[in-house]
Order: structure tokens, then C-alpha cells, then sequence
């Protein structure tokens, strides 16, 4: 039976490690990717919606959520290996992609690896990378103050507040707070340490001049993680790249105004089928 991300028993893709997935509806294949600090129940608010005209997909990345962890490093490729065994086991050649933050990092990756899997992409509160947006002393400075409480012997639970301020936008409701404090604290310490490297150092190797799948950039009014700026600038490096924010959100754009988000995306989608 299908059920509604975060709300009941997730199916699984076999293999190692196993990749944990909520599907809702049928119809084309929407495949949601959450952030470094989220996983598929990030997707409640959307899964429900998109089901009732597409068969709605969102996954819990190898070490987040109902998924297994894994041995040794994290190799970035290993998300977009992961993906292809996701699309395998829904019988899907291609699919329509929705990726937040980390999401739309694996996203581009994707494209570069199996741009023929790919009918459309949404990046959503993203950029092209840390490494492209920003300088190495950034880079480092950013893992020190994200990993060192973890390493000093800290919980997620216990980093979660200072995490989710630096996340929220100055709309979010305390029950926005909470649903993100959640999430933050539901992190698998080992494997959310290994991913920040991993994430954090990687360049992802796109020439986005290429990319010729129809494109949504999204990002939050209120976003400082990946603000608007940022945004722009992926979305400039995209031809024919369609870019727009939505007021009053932070970084999770899709969990603080989950309506606005929510038309933009099938807004978007529905444009692209006529």
C-alpha cells in the first residue's frame, strides 16, 4: 500500500545500503530530494498534493532517515548511483526531479552522470555549489562551526535549535520551528558528519550551459543559506532556466510556504506538458 511521506511504513530498494522511499498517485514520476539536514518526511506537505496528478516520490538519501547507513567515506557519485537504483526500482526510465539544498547539489550531479534520466529539474534553495560560490577559508569555516559540536560530543537534538535559526526565515511559525527542529534532530550523527565533507567540498562537474531539460530555480525571499542571489546565479548559468522566489521563506521554502511552493512546482510542471 502507499502511503504519505513520513506517515507510514516507507518501501524499500534493495541492495546496499537499502534506500528508503515513500510514492503516493500515479501518472509521471516526481522524485523529491530533501536537504542535509532533512529526509522524506521533509516532503509531507507536498507528496499528498502531487499525488493526485502524478505519482509522487520522495527518498531518504543513504544515511538519512529509514536508510541504511554505510561503511567508510562518502563519494558524492555514490547519490546519483543511488538514484539510478531508485528509478530502477520503480520501473521508471526517467523522471521529473524536485531537489532542496543538498538535493539540487545531487540533482546536478545527476544530470552530468545521466542527463537522458532526467525530464525536468527543480532546484530549490540551492546554488551551484559550495565550492563554486563561495572560497575554501568559506568552505572550512562553515564545516568547523557545523561539525565541531557534533565531534565535541554533542546530539542532533542538541544542536538542533542553533541549526534551525540559522535555517528559518523571519516569517517561520514555532510550529514551522518545530517540524525543523525535528528533522535536524532525526540525523544519523556518523553519516551527517561524513556527508558535510563530502557535500561541502565537492564540485560538481556540470557545464550548466548544457543542461536542456526544461529547468525551475527556486528559492526563498528570506533564505540565507542559499539566498536570492545565489539562486540567480544558478539560474543564469542555465539557458532558458526559469527562476523564482517565494516571499516570506527561508531556506526550507517548501516546509514555511508549502502552498506557494507547492503551485510554483506544478505550476511549472503542468507548463511543460502542454
Amino acid at each position: 500500500m502507499r502511503v504519505d511521506a513520513g506517515r507510514g511504513q516507507p518501501k524499500f530498494v534493495d541492495g546496499e545500503p537499502r534506500i528508503a522511499y515513500d510514492e503516493t498517485g500515479s501518472g509521471e514520476s516526481v522524485v523529491f530530494l530533501h536537504g542535509i539536514g532533512g529526509n522524506r518526511s521533509n516532503w509531507r506537505d507536498q507528496l499528498p498534493v502531487f499525488g493526485h496528478r502524478y505519482r509522487a516520490v520522495a527518498w531518504d538519501a543513504r544515511g538519512w532517515g529509514d536508510s541504511d547507513d554505510y561503511d567508510g567515506a562518502l563519494d558524492f557519485a555514490d547519490f546519483s548511483a543511488d538514484l539510478i537504483r531508485l528509478l530502477d526500482a520503480l520501473g521508471e526510465h526517467s523522471a521529473h526531479f524536485v531537489g532542496l539544498s543538498m538535493g539540487g547539489f545531487i540533482l546536478q550531479d545527476f544530470y552530468a552522470r545521466h542527463p537522458d534520466r532526467i525530464r525536468s529539474l527543480v532546484l530549490a534553495d540551492t546554488s551551484r555549489g559550495p565550492r563554486d560560490d563561495h572560497d575554501d577559508a568559506w568552505v572550512e569555516d562553515f564545516l568547523r562551526l557545523r561539525r565541531k559540536p557534533l565531534l565535541d560530543g554533542l546530539t542532533p537534538a542538541q544542536i538542533a535549535p542553533a541549526v534551525v535559526k540559522s535555517l528559518a526565515g523571519r516569517s517561520a511559525t514555532p510550529a514551522h520551528i518545530a517540524t525543523l527542529e525535528a528533522s535536524i534532530a532525526a540525523l544519523h550523527k556518523d553519516s551527517y558528519l561524513k556527508a558535510m565533507d563530502s557535500v561541502m567540498r565537492y564540485s560538481i562537474p556540470l557545464d550548466r550551459s548544457t543542461i536542456d531539460v526544461p529547468v525551475l530555480v527556486l528559492v526563498g525571499a528570506e533564505d540565507t543559506l542559499t539566498p536570492p542571489e545565489a539562486g540567480q546565479r544558478l539560474a543564469e548559468s542555465i539557458p532558458g532556466s526559469r527562476y523564482q522566489v517565494i516571499a516570506e521563506a527561508g531556506h526550507l521554502s517548501n516546509i514555511e510556504r508549502p502552498e506557494a511552493f507547492n503551485q510554483a512546482v506544478l505550476d511549472f510542471l503542468e507548463s511543460i506538458r502542454q
